[in-house]
């Protein structure tokens, strides 16, 4: 069995992108009425699926890691999104709260593995499987193989949620398929069913698509490789911004019960909890931001721009508004002003949102030709990305995403650099950043700008806020095995005073 097929998850999203580029500019009064009605529909659903796995005798927190699995399974749902609310409308708190969360965020992570030993007993392949009955296995199987429930308990609770459900002719399969994954141990399944290649069995025991493990291969050395996939697959700690002007670092990590982070200025870290339920959260003084992502925002203030910096800046690739805020806090306070550009019209009410009350202006525009005039001292490109460097933070995107989609995303990323070359002023600086360490999307970007677009490197490491170990290149690439944040990429390019005479 190749690790290919033991990836078993089907569901897709356009492009594989966290940050969706389209043409079109917003839906029609028509196409909101309908999705508002398919909203509606989807939650009476959910709300009939909870009340009856709970009334088969299933409790609380299988319920709701049940309702998240189907959710992702059926609607290209994030978990990270939906079980927070399923968490809230089950009022589930403490070691309810913590045992659903791990069912959930672990039966994503090790998905591949699950469809593999399912598939090893299953009379039906994954991909024939009705979705609630392939998760209600899933959920089954996971704690079967990598929790201390005990076999009879992750038997009986599945074939109960198959029943709750509404899928009784299934309930015997169910009861099938989880007595023969208990009659083998965790141990030997994982031994039959590794494969014999060696980078194909890492990223099997690492719970990975082997293009991804491949991806991550090619940068990293060997003796590496298995560390920063398996910390791709541990539970990340939540990252606070103080916003600038509002409030310190140090304040906040006193209120907050955290760390100050190590590297960002602004950057608090949490252990737990829910970090929405702060006060200076609340109140809009602080917000959850990956320090990686806190770095980056900060690199475009400080880079050196060649001439007088006239406080025009830029943010071509705005949405959702997290590296905008903390970019239009720092341009409050030196006097600067940032345009903000957006395509999709949902997300760019999101930027305005988090940059209310900043000199940040909001555009509804396409970042390849925005409309804007040209002469920025200063433009950030958070381009669209396949998001493999934040596999940790959504646990299923590994599953959903495709190599093949990569190749159109460098396109879409060169366009847009390209773009904000031509916004530049003479002089200005580009931060080119995505949250992907492939070399598609980061240094061979970086190269074909510099070797094609007229623009110079600079050396990003001396504004990362003193990171180490970021690569042997000019730009800086995070790790969450080295540095605790996202796997982002960012380089500084400056568009020369002098046009280059080689180019």
């Amino acid at each position: 069995m190749t690790l290919e097929k033991a990836g078993g998850f089907r569901a897709r999203t356009q492009a594989g992108a966290p940050k969706k580029v389209t043409s079109k500019q917003g839906p029609q009064r028509s196409q909101t009425s309908t999705a508002k009605r398919q909203d509606r529909t989807k939650r009476r659903q959910e709300s009939s699926r909870v009340s009856g796995v709970l009334a088969a005798g299933v409790d609380k927190a299988r319920a709701v890691a049940f309702e998240v699995l189907v959710a992702v399974a059926t609607q290209e749902a994030y978990a990270n999104l939906v079980l927070p609310k399923a968490l809230t409308t089950a009022r589930l708190e403490g070691r309810d709260a913590a045992f659903a969360t791990e069912l959930t965020y672990g039966s994503l992570r090790a998905l591949g593995t699950l469809d593999a030993v399912i598939d090893a007993v299953s009379s039906r392949p994954t991909s024939k499987l009705d979705a609630e009955v392939l998760s209600a296995l899933r959920l089954g199987a996971y704690q079967v193989l990598f929790t201390r429930v005990e076999p009879h308990a992750a038997v009986d609770t599945t074939v109960r949620i198959v029943q709750g459900v509404g899928h009784e002719k299934a309930k015997g399969f169910a009861n099938a398929v989880m007595r023969s994954i208990t009659r083998t141990s965790p141990e030997r399944w994982l031994e039959k069913l590794t494969p014999e290649d060696e980078l194909a069995a890492l990223a099997f025991r690492t719970s990975h698509p082997e293009w991804i493990a491949r991806s991550f291969a090619q940068i990293l050395d060997p003796a590496e490789l298995e560390e920063a996939l398996t910390e791709d697959s541990a539970r990340p700690r939540v990252h606070l911004v103080a916003k600038p002007g509002e409030m310190s670092a140090e304040e906040l990590a006193l209120i907050a019960g955290g760390d100050e982070g190590k590297y960002s200025p602004y950057a608090v870290y949490l252990e737990g909890g829910d970090p929405g339920a702060l006060e200076p959260v609340k109140q809009g003084l602080a917000a959850v931001q990956d320090e990686g992502s806190q770095i980056i925002a900060r690199a475009l203030t400080v880079a050196p721009v060649d001439g007088v910096d006239g406080g025009r800046w830029l943010d071509l690739c705005a949405g959702p508004g997290g590296k905008a805020a903390l970019i239009g806090g720092l341009a409050r306070i030196d006097g600067a002003r940032v345009d903000a550009v957006e395509v999709a019209p949902h997300r760019a009410r999101l930027i305005e949102n988090a940059t209310r009350g900043l000199p940040v202006k909001v555009h509804v525009a396409d970042g390849r030709k925005p409309g804007l005039n040209s002469g920025y001292d200063r433009i950030l490109v958070d381009a669209p990305c396949s998001g493999l460097g934040a596999l940790r933070r959504r646990p299923e995107a590994r599953w959903r995403k495709k190599e093949s989609d990569i190749a159109e995303l460098a396109t879409l990323q060169f366009e847009l650099l390209s773009s904000a070359v031509e916004l530049t002023r003479p002089g200005g600086v580009i931060v080119y950043s995505t949250c992907s360490p492939d070399l598609r999307e980061t240094r061979a970007i970086v190269d074909r700008a510099v070797a094609e677009l007229g623009v110079e490197e600079l050396d990003a490491k001396e504004f990362a806020c003193g990171l180490e170990n970021t690569g042997e290149h000019k730009s800086v690439q995070m790790w969450p095995h080295r540095h605790g944040t996202d796997a982002m990429f960012f380089a500084v390019l400056r568009r020369p005073a002098t046009p280059r005479m080689d180019v």
